[in-house]
């Protein structure tokens, strides 16, 4: 393990006895009380709300924007970052983010964008064989009004404590400001460097308590039904200290145990919480978003209802007690993993004041719950659903359904969701799904077979992803994004020699089920795939691409920003986010339509930020018009009513979620950008200065 220093350290050789240093003097400089608003943690707060009450930038000036300054995240690593999903911080006029292959941590002047300091840390073959690589998706703030830390997660699966005004490691903090995760976790590992588990969220930071999630490798399997347990555990802020572990796989003897039958809890793995976590500080509960157990697509080898599984659990704060639990989804089979922070609203129901918890879902439904009991605010149905033929696997009978809010993105693929712009597109796409299985969200996995090659589906990437939800406090509001084509097939077959012990992984009849190998965090990074489908007419086996004549096999919209009113359980409004994506807009039959309105775009990586007035959102798909150069928009919403009220040019696409500050009396708008041929940039956007 090699530490980089911060960027000063150099200069600290030949500084003066007793004066400052450089990067000390650097943040003093930047830090100012005057005009000033901030975000002090990944989702502005320890509720999720990813809401500031600043409108400077508001529905009449928001087209006005301009780039204020960039901040490229080349250099903060051995090669360039095309995937930077970090949001960043901003704290008394200094922004600090994660960035680059590396996960530097950077400390920057908000006002200006100059590097005040960075610290980083080599971890060699940790860090290669991490199943989280690349910056991640943030870090943390904390003070006491005298100390000030930031703390993150490295690749290799470290916490880290840094003095927020020089970055220097805490001495205090653990050893040398670093505790190892990968120990004192109430399982065996074996080697440190090769034990399968990090995680790229932000710590949750409340009061004195640190809380640190576990995500494991992207993709369809692992080698082993036994992987590493994702437990949650808590430490001490000042010293690093662990405080409690939470057990999402019950161990003998504890609640939940016996819902993994045959004692099955013993050797299966996975069941972390990757996501966010929200805090609930007048309660003192802390809210985990549990996602599924090993594996994605199959369970034969976890028999029972796999608690704590898909579940959303209130532990205490101090003791990580279990306060309360629900399980959305018994038995996972579809890689419909809890992927969103809890949204802690305070809200009015039926007349009555509430404090609940909702919970934005890939299926699409928004669960709703009393935040201190854990009911669920209105009817929440465990409703019959198919049962599958898997040989091996274990159905349970039915699911949760909530009866409000009504579903917000597409819940399944059907033969009604299928494209149907002409007669002949319609006839096409039934065709082309004739070799697969349709049906609502709990359809189960099939083995694939030449007759019928797996289900379609928009299990892993649709609804809302990672960047989750947000809300108006004031109102009760959340404003989700939801993407509603990311369909795929799923079939599964059983793994050759030596891939996986697990009796059947995702693969397609007739293609030899593949190991794709990748950069650690990524899609399929050492995980099993199938072979690429072949394209129709080209004589290989396989199935055809899910696409008519070049189009989406699905309707539109293919993305959606939902405001979801959590007083009366309503959908208050519903917009197609995006521009409508050049191959669709100029395809010949489009064009002689006439057109058709704004589709909104396909992707799973927008969240959504909330100030006074607006919704603010970016594109992840570049296009191109008459009256702009190829690129992508950053686009406001009023967020009464869903109006568009103003969109700017963005030089590359959004890849993390958009936060905002103030510094000096003017807001300011940062995006995180990369993807395609454009590797991480994070864009503050702001008015144009008074000359």
């Amino acid at each position: 393990m090699k530490i980089i220093l911060p960027i000063t350290a150099a200069l600290l050789l030949t500084t003066a006895a007793g004066a400052q240093t450089p990067s000390k003097e650097g943040v003093a400089a930047a830090r100012t009380t005057n005009g000033v608003a901030n975000w002090t943690t990944y989702n502005a707060d320890l509720k999720g709300s990813r809401y500031s009450p600043l409108d400077q930038i508001n529905p009449g000036n928001f087209k006005d924007l301009e780039i204020a300054w960039r901040f490229k995240t080349d250099i903060l690593g051995s090669r360039p970052e095309y995937k930077l999903e970090s949001t960043p911080l901003a704290v008394d006029g200094v922004i600090y983010t994660t960035g680059g292959t590396r996960r530097a941590v950077v400390a920057l002047n908000g006002a200006t964008g100059e590097l005040l300091w960075q610290y980083a840390m080599h971890e060699g073959k940790r860090s290669a064989e991490s199943p989280r690589a690349l910056s991640g998706r943030g870090l943390s703030y904390w003070t006491d009004g005298t100390r000030r830390r930031i703390l993150y997660v490295t690749i290799g699966y470290r916490l880290i404590s840094l003095d927020a005004d020089t970055g220097r490691p805490d001495p205090e903090f653990g050893t040398n400001g670093v505790v190892d995760l990968k120990t004192d976790y109430d399982q065996d590992l074996g080697d440190l460097e090769t034990g399968e588990v990090g995680v790229h969220s932000a710590p949750a930071v409340s009061g004195n308590t640190i809380i640190i999630g576990a995500a494991f490798r992207e993709g369809f399997t692992p080698k082993t039904h036994n992987n590493t347990k994702g437990y949650v555990r808590a430490f001490d802020v000042r010293t690093g200290k662990r405080m409690w572990t939470f057990h999402t796989v019950p161990k003998k003897g504890e609640f939940g145990y016996e819902t993994w039958l045959n004692n099955s809890a013993d050797v299966n793995g996975n069941t972390g919480v990757w996501t966010q976590v929200s805090v609930d500080e007048d309660l003192g509960l802390a809210y985990l978003a549990v996602e599924s157990p090993t594996s994605d697509f199959f369970g034969g080898k976890r028999p029972g209802p796999n608690l704590f599984g898909n579940s959303l659990v209130a532990v205490e704060l101090k003791t990580g007690e279990r306060r309360w639990h629900f399980q959305l989804i018994h038995h996972e089979i579809w890689d419909l993993d809890n992927s969103s922070a809890p949204l802690l609203m305070d809200v009015t129901v039926d007349g009555k004041p509430r404090k609940v918890v909702g919970l934005p879902s890939k299926q699409g439904f928004f669960y709703v719950f009393d935040r201190a009991t854990g009911q669920p605010v209105w009817p929440i149905k465990e409703t019959k659903v198919a049962k599958g033929n898997v040989p091996g696997e274990w159905y349970s009978p039915t699911q949760p359904m909530p009866s409000k809010p009504p579903v917000y993105a597409r819940n399944g693929v059907e033969e009604k969701d299928l494209i149907d712009f002409t007669p002949d597109m319609k006839k096409k796409a039934l065709e082309l799904t004739s070799k697969y299985v349709l049906g609502p969200v709990y359809t189960p996995p099939i083995v694939s077979t030449p007759e019928k090659f797996g289900v379609i589906n928009n299990w892993a990437q649709g609804g809302t992803n990672w960047p989750g939800g947000s809300f108006d406090p004031e109102s009760g509001i959340a404003y989700v994004y939801a993407c509603g084509a990311c369909i795929s097939s799923t079939g599964l077959l059983p793994p050759p020699a030596g891939l996986s012990d697990i009796p059947l992984v995702v693969g397609v009849a007739g293609q030899p089920v593949v190991m794709i190998k990748g950069p650690g965090e990524g899609a399929g990074a050492d995980s099993p795939a199938p072979a690429p489908a072949a394209a129709p007419g080209s004589g290989n086996a396989g199935p055809p691409r899910l696409a008519v004549d070049g189009l989406p096999l699905v309707k539109p919209p293919y993305g959606t920003i939902s405001a979801i009113d959590v007083n009366n359980g309503t959908i208050k409004w519903q917009v197609a986010h995006g521009e409508t994506p050049d191959f669709v807009r100029n395809h010949p039959v489009i064009k002689a339509m006439g057109g058709i309105p704004r589709t909104g775009q396909s992707t799973y990586q927008i969240g959504t930020l909330v100030t006074k007035g607006l919704v603010v959102a970016g594109e992840n798909q570049f296009t191109r018009t008459e009256d702009r150069p190829r690129g992508a928009m950053l686009r406001a919403y009023d967020k009464q009513t869903g109006k568009e009220v103003g969109a700017v040019f963005m030089p590359s696409t959004q890849s993390g979620s958009p936060m905002t500050y103030m510094v000096n009396g003017k807001q300011y708008i940062i995006v995180p950008t990369s993807g395609g041929n454009a590797s991480g940039e994070f864009l503050a956007y702001a008015l144009p200065s008074k000359r």
